[in-house]
């Protein structure tokens, strides 16, 4: 029989019921204590002990600054504006199965990036995801059957590998307890426990040419994951350039949201470096920051083992700010030497032609629209009114018409240097660019070096087995109008644009240059 007691005893009740209220007495005295040992259960909480140990983990001996964070979505637009401001385009990279090495981590590491690469390339269409995995093979087997898949033959020049590669459980553990009892009247307890997990992801990019790691380019990184003992709540770190990006987490969300948070800031390293763009702004990190400084100082290290890379680079930096209008070649000549100078200049350096570490530091950290606004490019004396622009299309071989299956090379020639961009029409009627692609980002031709497609670029032009017409048409303009295209018109090379016609491109390419082109055409027939 379940008996109750009243909330309070009446001393009268007391002197006619002696035992009972003794009872009542020791009952309200355990009270007391429970409340007391509750209290200091509160004030011992193991959350707590485990929050100070993780800190080590975490922070090391000295705590950085914590920047809040619920995932990288800003810094994957930023991102996308980098690209744009730094002029990257066509670069192909092939995704495969990321696995979970743990056997833990039930979640789609793949889906997570290719839609971390997706937010990034929304206005600069930059990076172009091939996704390969377990269904079709492994990349050999993709390499191998490449070229019959499409009749351009288009091969990624990257692939991303990697895992989840860690996941160290309650590392840092505590445990909490306390409880009363009294027979069969009473019994109270109380527990907590708090746990640290760490989950770690590891990225690296190869090379498609000799399967070899493109040096320098992976991402490792790895996030501490706190639980309370309540099992609603979590928060977690990831330290980067001297930061902590602290964000908290939903018991629902759990490791896959922590997993994403991780996957996204892999993708933005990842990308940052194989294109040589300064990711780290994205992140909002200090250039000073000895990671930063030693970033820019291994990319400069490369390039300067290639001197003709790095002479490269700088050509096509400094002819997107429009102080060089030379080609992008990579031998050094007076043009470009005088752009250095003056972009030195602009961005408070000595003026000397030097593409030195402090050049490199200086550009790669610099706001390029604030500084041409305060710094203009230098005015250039006017040349003699050019020839009109001319185009001269036509085959390595004279034909126009081909059997399926046959190699089509063509010649383009200008009469005068000038930019093309050259979009191929197939038998199914869909309009891709085949000019500037991946080969060569360049769309500069001199007219004594005419362009051959698809010449030394590792693609082929096929004639289809339809029996069908294909058609070449390429614009000639007196500057670069690339960046100026709507993004789906622009598109990714060898990639059919979706629901755009050859009269669109037209279009775009005659606001983009205010009518200053010319068009060339090609017409081949298969047979």
């Amino acid at each position: 029989m379940n008996r109750s007691l009243p909330p309070a005893l009446p001393l009268q009740a007391c002197a006619n019921s002696r035992p009972f209220c003794n009872l009542h007495r020791r009952l309200g005295g355990v009270l007391a204590l429970g409340t007391l040992l509750l209290a200091g259960c509160a004030s011992m909480d193991p959350q707590d002990r485990v929050m100070r140990d993780t800190a080590t983990l975490r922070h090391g001996p000295e705590a950085p600054p914590q920047r809040l964070t619920t995932g990288f979505s800003e810094s994957l637009r930023c991102m996308d504006n980098l690209f744009l401001t730094y002029n990257v385009h066509d670069v192909s990279v092939l995704v495969e199965d990321l696995t979970d090495q743990t056997k833990k981590v039930n979640a789609g590491t793949k889906d997570m990036l290719i839609s971390a690469v997706s937010d990034m390339t929304v206005r600069s269409r930059a990076i172009r995801l091939v996704v390969y995995g377990t269904d079709t093979g492994n990349i050999i087997g993709y390499l191998s059957q490449a070229g019959r898949k499409s009749p351009y033959g288009n091969i990624p020049q990257f692939d991303i590998k990697g895992s989840v590669s860690q996941l160290d459980e309650n590392l840092v553990k505590e445990q909490g307890q306390a409880g009363i009892s009294l027979g069969q009247y009473f019994n109270l307890g109380s527990g907590r426990n708090s746990g640290t997990s760490v989950l770690g992801v590891d990225l690296t990019v190869l090379s498609t040419d000799t399967l070899s790691v493109v040096p320098g380019v992976t991402s490792r990184n790895s996030i501490a994951i706190v639980k309370s003992g309540e099992g609603l709540s979590a928060d977690a770190t990831i330290q980067k350039f001297g930061a902590n990006y602290g964000m908290s987490l939903s018991h629902s969300d759990g490791q896959a949201q922590a997993l994403r948070t991780l996957v996204e800031l892999a993708a933005i390293e990842l990308l940052g470096k194989l294109t040589r763009t300064p990711y780290w702004v994205c992140l909002n990190a200090n250039p000073s920051d000895a990671a930063v400084r030693n970033e820019i100082s291994d990319w400069f290290q490369v390039m300067m083992a290639q001197p003709q890379a790095l002479v490269a680079w700088s050509q096509e930096q400094l002819r997107n700010r429009l102080y060089y209008l030379g080609p992008v070649d990579g031998l050094p000549n007076e043009d470009l030497k005088q752009a250095v100078t003056a972009y030195r200049v602009a961005l408070g350096l000595s003026p000397d032609p030097k593409l030195d570490m402090a050049f490199f530091t200086a550009y790669l950290n610099a706001d390029h629209w604030a500084v041409t606004q305060k710094h203009p490019p230098p005015p250039r004396p006017s040349p003699p009114a050019p020839a009109p622009l001319a185009l001269n299309l036509g085959t390595s071989s004279g034909a126009t018409r081909f059997k399926a299956g046959e190699d089509i090379n063509v010649t383009i020639a200008p009469n005068r240097d000038a930019w093309l961009t050259c979009y191929w029409q197939d038998e199914m009627q869909q309009v891709l660019r085949v000019f500037p692609n991946r080969f060569n980002h360049d769309g500069r031709v001199a007219a004594e070096h005419p362009l051959h497609l698809p010449g030394a670029m590792k693609f082929h032009l096929i004639a289809n087995s339809r029996g069908a017409a294909e058609h070449l048409t390429c614009f000639a303009t007196e500057k670069d109008v690339m960046a100026e295209l709507p993004a789906p018109l622009r598109g990714t090379d060898f990639e059919p644009m979706q629901q755009a016609s050859l009269e669109q491109v037209r279009q775009a390419f005659q606001a983009a240059s205010h009518g200053n082109l010319t068009e060339g055409n090609l017409h081949v027939q298969a047979q």
